[in-house]
């Protein structure tokens, strides 16, 4: 939808592809065209990369753009595209071959200057409790390939390392077809902060500020916002300047971004490049006015960017990710039919979605319905809108994550901005629904 909605604003025709679980979705009616790639499993459709050429050739588009998940970050799809005269609205495959394995980005990085947490090469089972006992514990067992928290696991002390390592690798294995894992000091407490970036064709590069994206479950973010509450004027330009110079140094054209953990002292760490655009992209379009989707396509026509260094910036934006999930059963996907989707309206905000009344949610890929995002000049006043607008949200028929996202914008740790990406985890009672109010503050 989103990238339908971009394309028409420019007066671009738009196919949309979908499975048989996807006939009645709202991207299906709203493109100019559909055509039906397969059954609902995502590796008899949307993954089979003959089906979506065949289906971009036969209607005669010029290009695809990849949304964020599946073939997003897949070098093999992307090629595919170039070996049909088709226009890849993103990165190159070999920056997205290189960048992708997160050993050699590492290693990219490392030669570019940018600052790594200390970690090992992609090491076999029997090598872990070694280097795992050289790093010293707590550390991350973590996919070389892919994101998105998949094959990724914490471990405390060595008992738990080859278990840990064992299920990462499955997991990677289903996932990416890439069992290989590496180890990586866990910076603890730590902040997930991201730089969002634009690189031209033609060596321009626009940095647009920071996202910070710590409230998380199962390594997966439910809540973001911009500008990030932890970072103070200096390590901002610091960050971005070190994003500016990775893209840089990679050639990188595009929409991306590089994620980075914040130590409790401010210092940061490279963590990968999200060869993408990422889910939480909305609250840089509202804090910046620029159209990230509007910008991909600009560059993928061969278009400069309008302007290039550090984007201006204004107010503050915070979003949330409406999943159908239970938390209460530790956040448990729960397909199945919405009877009522009214999202909420009024100044400051946005809700991207697919779905609507009636709306059939598959059990067969994320639990994503929609995200709302909240802008206002300041913070305090971005979460008070946001909670107003949580508040007139009104979802029935499955269970969502609206009011746990309440819980958590009312928190203290969450209002004060004091916050790491354990919070969840160490606040376990606010998926009970017991959460300790911020202070009446004349709001």
């Amino acid at each position: 939808m989103r990238a339908i909605r971009a394309l028409h604003e420019l007066g671009i025709e738009a196919v949309a592809v979908y499975s048989t679980a996807d006939e009645g979705s709202m991207h299906v009616r709203l493109a100019d065209r559909a055509v039906c790639i397969g059954p609902p499993p995502a590796s008899e459709s949307y993954l089979r990369i003959p089906s979506i050429i065949a289906a971009a050739t036969t209607t005669g588009c010029e290009a695809v753009h990849p949304g964020w998940g599946f073939l997003a970050e897949n070098p093999a799809f992307a090629e595919a595209c170039a070996d049909n005269d088709i226009v890849f609205i993103g990165p190159s495959a070999e920056i997205m071959a290189r960048m992708g394995d997160k050993a050699s980005a590492r290693e990219e990085m490392r030669a570019a200057g940018v600052p790594l947490v200390p970690g090992t090469e992609p090491i076999p089972k029997e090598q872990a409790v070694h280097h795992a006992g050289e790093l010293g514990y707590p550390v991350l067992v973590k996919a070389a390939a892919g994101g998105g928290g998949k094959g990724m696991r914490l471990v405390h002390s060595p008992e738990e390392i080859e278990a840990a390592y064992s299920m990462a690798q499955a997991e990677a294995e289903a996932a990416f077809g890439d069992g290989r894992l590496y180890l990586e000091k866990a910076v603890v407490p730590a902040r997930h902060v991201e730089i969002q970036v634009l690189g031209d064709s033609k060596g321009g590069v626009l940095t647009l500020g920071e996202r910070e994206c710590s409230i998380q479950r199962r390594h997966q973010k439910l809540i973001e916002e911009s500008p990030s509450p932890a970072l103070s004027p200096g390590t901002r330009e610091k960050m971005e300047a070190t994003a500016e110079r990775a893209v840089r140094a990679i050639g990188y054209t595009s929409a991306g971004t590089f994620e980075f953990l914040l130590g409790p002292d401010g210092s940061f760490y490279f963590i990968e490049l999200n060869a993408r655009l990422q889910v939480e992209h909305p609250v840089t379009e509202m804090v910046t006015g620029i159209d990230l989707v509007h910008e991909q396509l600009r560059i993928a026509a061969g278009e400069e960017l309008s302007y290039t260094g550090r984007s201006g910036r204004r107010g503050h934006a915070i979003e949330v990710r409406v999943n159908a999930e239970d938390p209460a059963r530790d956040f448990m996907p729960m397909p199945g039919k919405l009877e009522r989707f009214r999202p909420p309206l009024g100044p400051g905000v946005r809700v991207d979605t697919f779905v609507e009344d009636g709306s059939i949610v598959p059990p067969y890929y994320d639990s994503l319905l929609a995200k709302l995002i909240a802008w206002a000049p300041d913070r305090d006043l971005a979460l008070s809108r946001c909670l107003r607008a949580l508040g007139e949200f009104e979802v029935t028929g499955l269970p969502t994550t609206i009011a746990l996202a309440s819980e958590v914008i009312r928190s203290v740790g969450f209002a004060s901005g004091e916050y790491s990406t354990s919070y969840l985890a160490e606040n376990a009672d606010l998926q009970a629904g017991n959460t300790v109010l911020k202070e009446a503050s004349g709001q």
